[in-house]
């Protein structure tokens, strides 16, 4: 395939994206599951679309917008995509997604940021004492490693389970 044809098809993939979200949004649905916490992002990317904020997504400013987030993929301006561009892309707009989710459900006094406070004491300090197997008040690198295999095992014992072998 010749390297328009994969922009037009990334394009297209893109331009496809974009107005299943719009048409999401405009349901008030967040996914295939129904109500997942999208819909909110669904409009906000709408409203990033709408370029003369007048409410309405033109061809024009659709056609603008898959450009502009093509051009921002494109690290490398050859025109194309490639693996390395698309997983940095999709990266980033999962951090964002997570990111924004984790303030939504932590920041307590609604600023739009998370204090040393709201973050909390993590799961380390929340779970110290399981982990300090000799109860000598310190962690020690042996006693992490043994966290580390426990939960190893647990993880490829799930997906054995799940019929996910990698042999």
């Amino acid at each position: 395939m010749t390297a328009s044809k994969k922009t037009a098809v990334a394009v297209l993939a893109l331009m496809g994206a974009a107005l299943g979200s719009a048409a999401l949004a405009e349901r008030g649905m967040g996914g295939m599951g129904g109500h997942d916490g999208r819909g909110p992002m669904m409009l906000e990317m709408f409203d990033t679309i709408d370029a003369d904020k007048d409410g309405k997504i033109t061809q024009d400013e659709l056609a603008a917008h898959r450009a502009a987030e093509f051009a921002a993929a494109d690290t490398n301006g050859d025109g194309a995509l490639s693996a390395e561009e698309l997983q940095a892309k999709m990266l980033a707009e999962m951090l964002a997604r997570r990111s924004a989710q984790m303030i939504e459900n932590m920041d307590d006094d609604g600023n739009g940021s998370l204090s040393v406070e709201e973050m909390g004491e993590g799961p380390m300090a929340e779970h110290f004492a399981r982990i300090d197997t000799d109860n000598d008040g310190a962690i020690s690198k042996e006693e992490a490693q043994a966290v580390a295999e426990r939960m190893g095992k647990r993880r490829e014992g799930r997906r054995h389970m799940m019929g996910h072998d990698d042999n």
